[in-house]
């Protein structure tokens, strides 16, 4: 490594000296942990009202969106007007965003943060490398950053260098939007809050039993009807093409892929209740709206069926610019085990039609999909010779054990919200583990294409419940994510996640004041 930095979970010299005065965090406290980080208090770097956000002349677009991005994280509780600019280093008080010159260690996603007295030089070999570097940068910040109107502090910078590079291309995580319906500006704070942990991906489940979310322009009932309500019997909703399209903008801007998902050939409800041809019968089910799972199929047979998912495909890749589509898979309880080979030897053709890669719930294993495909670990034994298998065969395994990974699980018998059918997951539970020991046989991080934490939505219609139950169980499964397998330590973190909390209650974030962490 070129700094020849301490692992962070390992360094002693992280502490800054007794002769200066103790910063909230240092660069040994981000999260996730770098690969490489050293402190300095000696090298504090203060904001003032002079200092600017420079940029080399001839700056890409991309990387003039990080720089305007981070100025318009910091003027809001500075005050300051950090006026981005293109020009050299003159020795100005700045924050200087360059792109290349980076380790060649630090990849595609990751960069190298150096804090002086003089200034804060951030270097990264691509845009996306920028913007997670600023999501490090702005834990070095006292928490006051994260306010909306000025707050009177001194806007200290803890001094340091970084050197950092993801441990697994996908980090991702999953928001059900149809047992409960969550409308764009909802969505769009999640994205927020997702970014700042280097999240990289967010996979919607838009179709369910108990909703329909996207428009389809051929099949209109399917928001007409199917949109029109959610578990409980609210009153639903879905998204306009239009809409669905900003949400993927806003994502892209914060270096986010959606990933969309059509459940199928289960959790097919609504749709069938959209349009009796989906069904064997020619009826239409009534809308659902319980929390049961696995008493629905779309009628394997039918041509009707394909000519139905070709169209809805086909309307949602158009407008999804990311290489992955969803296609379900999970709780196939009422399609016999022919049909569901039968089903996606149709299905995963169209899918490849339309450009796409498949990304489905570890049961797609079963059907040899081809190795562009992505089958979703969710279970919670730990062995599944198909998904092995499939390993071996050179499909990476998304990581999402259900009582590791999935948000919706509750904390203790006393969370208000959430399900237990995986277990309680408290937030050491959520942390302890690790993805290549999550599936026996499939130990080696090639097979694995990252982690996800998966927020099921049965029991929560509020961003305020979206919140209580991802933070900071979130931060955890970013970190696994993220951070070298070297870092992965429970005290230290522990003691790093403490010092989130006055920066979550910054943001506003209703997070869970786990009792195994001493908040700050």
């Amino acid at each position: 490594m070129a700094l020849g930095l301490p692992a962070v979970a390992t360094s002693a010299s992280a502490a800054p000296a007794a002769a200066h005065p103790v910063s909230e965090r240092t660069v040994a406290d981000v999260i996730p942990a770098p690969v490489q980080a050293k402190a300095n208090p000696k090298a504090d770097f203060t904001l003032s009202p002079l200092t600017v956000i420079r940029t080399d002349f001839g700056a890409s677009p991309d990387t003039k969106q990080v720089a305007n991005y981070l100025a318009g994280l910091l003027r809001p509780s500075t005050g300051y007007p950090l006026p981005v600019i293109a020009a050299p280093n003159f020795g100005w008080p700045a924050i200087s965003l360059v792109l290349g010159h980076a380790d060649p260690s630090a990849g595609t996603e990751g960069y190298q943060l150096d804090v002086a007295k003089s200034g804060v030089t951030l270097r990264a070999n691509t845009a996306t490398g920028l913007f997670e570097g600023v999501q490090s940068l702005r834990q070095l910040l006292p928490s006051q950053v994260e306010a909306k109107t000025v707050q009177h502090t001194k806007w200290t910078v803890s001094g340091g260098a970084i050197l950092d590079y993801p441990r697994f291309g996908t980090r991702s995580a999953m928001l059900d939007v149809a047992r409960h319906f969550f409308n764009p500006t909802q969505v769009e704070t999640y994205i927020d809050q997702l970014s700042q942990y280097k999240i990289n991906t967010l996979h919607l489940h838009l179709a369910d039993d108990q909703g329909w979310r996207i428009e389809i322009k051929s099949w209109p009932n399917l928001t007409k009807i199917g949109g029109s309500t959610e578990v409980g019997g609210g009153a639903g909703g879905f998204y306009t093409q239009a809409q669905y399209t900003d949400i993927v903008k806003y994502a892209a801007a914060r270096h986010i892929t959606i990933v969309p998902e059509i459940d199928m050939p289960g959790h097919t409800n609504a749709a069938q209740a959209s349009y009796p041809e989906l069904n064997c019968t020619g009826i239409a089910p009534p809308l659902y709206t319980g929390t049961d799972v696995g008493f629905s199929s779309y009628c394997v047979s039918s041509p009707t069926t394909y000519k139905f998912l070709d169209d809805v495909i086909r309307e949602i890749s158009a407008i999804t610019p990311g290489k992955y589509f969803g296609v379900g898979g999970d709780e196939a309880h009422s399609t016999s085990a022919a049909d569901y080979a039968t089903f996606y030897s149709h299905v995963l053709p169209i899918v490849a039609k339309y450009g796409k890669a498949a990304v489905g719930w570890h049961e797609i294993a079963t059907v040899t999909p081809p190795v562009s495909a992505v089958p979703e670990y969710w279970d919670t034994s730990g062995t599944n010779a198909d998904v092995v298998a499939a390993a071996a065969r050179g499909n990476k395994i998304l990581m999402a054990p259900a009582n590791k990974a999935y948000l919706d699980q509750k904390y203790n018998v006393d969370s208000p919200l959430g399900l237990d059918w995986a277990g309680l997951v408290e937030v050491k539970d959520a942390y302890d583990w690790d993805p290549a020991t999550t599936v026996k046989g499939v130990d080696k991080d090639s097979e694995i294409a990252g982690v996800e934490a998966a927020l099921w939505s049965e029991t929560i219609s509020t961003s305020d419940n979206i919140e209580y139950l991802a933070f900071p169980r979130l931060l955890g499964d970013a970190e696994i994510a993220w951070s070298p397998k070297s870092t992965h330590n429970w005290d230290n973190y522990s003691q790093r996640l403490a010092k989130q909390g006055p920066r979550m209650t910054a943001e506003g974030i209703d997070f869970y004041r786990s009792p195994q962490v001493n908040w700050q």
